[in-house]
């Protein structure tokens, strides 16, 4: 099949999208890509804490209440606390301090939703990626195959999983150091365990679902078994690999 890629750096990750498909050199394919790339860049400029102009900035120093932020900014936050009630305080959008930090959310709902764009396209396969968290959609019913990082080394995968459609999300530490917290104890997350892969229907509900697993610990198999459909995939400091059931199937 005929295949085409596109990749933009943004909000601080790389996102790439794989077309395949005989419509994949399309203009329609070209356009749907550029309005992902725009929506993804829209939400970056409304929810990262790292952009002094956003809301979640702008919430934080106080100079907006809730009452005039956008609807889809409210949207987030009550899909944040039902997160929370969905793994037992495990995932908190509220961090340390008294902040708002609603990340560990954001991309996969971004994400799924720019998936929507692609959807609009017919006889295209496609598979958007961003910083690691997938989204597939194969009306082809040919599935694309996802690798998992090893955690220990970036060039190299652990395993992989294929997929018709649906998503996997990891959460762990490799990339980006000791950033998750435990809101049990307002620490960082200390876990024997390197990474947590999940995958499932939804973006969104694997992406927090891999986060909270991750700050579970030892315990992350239950956290996930919380929505059916979800299997998960964890990796050990010394590269043993441990599976949910369903994984992969």
């Amino acid at each position: 099949m005929a295949r085409r890629s596109w990749v933009e750096q943004i909000m601080g990750l790389p996102v790439s999208v794989l077309a395949r498909g005989d419509g994949a050199g399309s203009g329609d394919a070209e356009a749907a890509v550029r309005e992902v790339f725009a929506e993804l860049s829209e939400v970056d400029r409304v929810f990262s804490p790292y952009k002094p102009d956003s809301a979640v900035s702008r919430l934080a120093r106080g100079e907006v209440s809730w009452d005039g932020v956008d609807a889809a900014v409210r949207d987030v936050a009550a899909r944040c606390v039902a997160a929370r009630e969905l793994t037992g305080g495990l995932f908190d959008a509220e961090v340390p301090g008294g902040g708002w930090d609603p990340s560990g959310l954001v991309k996969g709902w971004a994400v799924e939703r720019a998936g929507d764009c692609l959807r609009k396209v017919d006889g295209v396969d496609w598979c958007l990626n961003a910083g690691g968290d997938v989204l597939v959609l194969c009306p082809s019913g040919e599935p694309f195959t996802v690798g998992i990082q090893d955690p220990r080394d970036p060039g190299r995968v652990v395993t992989s999983v294929a997929q018709t459609g649906g998503a996997v999300a990891t959460s762990g530490t490799a990339a980006r150091g000791a950033h998750l917290y435990d809101p049990r104890t307002g620490g960082p997350a200390a876990s024997r365990w390197l990474s947590i892969s999940v995958s499932g229907p939804s973006l969104e509900y694997a992406d927090v679902l891999a986060t909270a697993a991750f700050v579970a610990a030892d315990g992350w198999p239950e956290v996930i078994e919380v929505l059916p459909g979800y299997p998960g995939l964890g990796v050990l400091a010394d590269g043993t690999l441990f599976a949910t059931a369903g994984w992969g199937g």
